[in-house]
């Protein structure tokens, strides 16, 4: 079962635009199929999956779903921030999986977000999302649109070629509008929260990302 208002997506057609390897503890960008930057993460430290209540990080095809924390401060901390999971601050990027082993992760509250504790980037320490920088997360936010392909693997960073510098993550042609999302402690799934969610006025879309090795990696990757 994919997460609802996802698209069941054929992963030997789907250029990611970011890639984070749980082996490396790196998330690396990519732009039109090059390496734009690469960035220290931190993992979950309950390891991988996607059961409810596991507190692990889910891998497969994800997708950027909502942006979080426009304009705030850095090192401002951002709702949710309940008990018993990562201190959230700066900007979060919430991630909706595409995939049956991800299907949960939308509601589990998996993000890309800023940590206080950024000693621990590097290796496994967070409670299921993935922890950067905050200086990391600010300009990572700045590059990822709506609807940004995330890949999260087991394995290493692929090998992919530097790319041009002063060009933004393209898009997908199909991408949903930008939204705010206003957040609630959900009691009756551990981990999660409930989300009451608005568009915002839509933003001019940017035409696709071509085709590249990083798609030939990603086929490969999941053949």
């Amino acid at each position: 079962m994919v997460a609802p208002g996802a698209t069941p997506l054929r992963a030997q057609l789907v250029q990611p635009n970011v890639i984070v390897s749980v082996r490396d503890q790196k998330l690396m960008l990519l732009d039109n199929g090059g390496n734009a930057a690469v960035y220290p993460v931190s993992t979950s430290k309950f390891g991988l999956g996607d059961r409810w209540g596991s507190m692990a990080t889910p891998l497969g095809t994800l997708q950027v779903a909502q942006k979080i924390g426009d304009r705030a401060p850095t090192g401002e901390i951002l709702q949710p921030n309940t008990p018993g999971r990562d201190p959230i601050i700066t900007r979060i990027i919430w991630l909706r999986g595409l995939e049956a082993a991800n299907a949960h992760a939308y509601y589990r509250g998996i993000y890309i977000h800023g940590t206080p504790e950024e000693k621990t980037i590097g290796r496994p320490a967070s409670y299921g999302c993935i922890r950067m920088k905050s200086s990391d997360v600010s300009a990572l936010y700045q590059q990822l649109p709506i609807g940004a392909i995330v890949q999260i693997t087991p394995d290493h960073l692929p090998k992919v070629s530097r790319a041009a510098k002063g060009t933004l993550v393209s898009a997908p042609a199909s991408a949903p509008a930008p939204t705010h999302a206003v957040f609630t402690v959900d009691s009756s799934k551990p981990g999660a929260e409930k989300a009451s969610v608005t568009p915002l006025p839509p933003k001019t879309s940017v035409a696709p990302a071509k085709k590249s090795d990083a798609t030939a990696w990603l086929r490969n990757a999941r053949a």
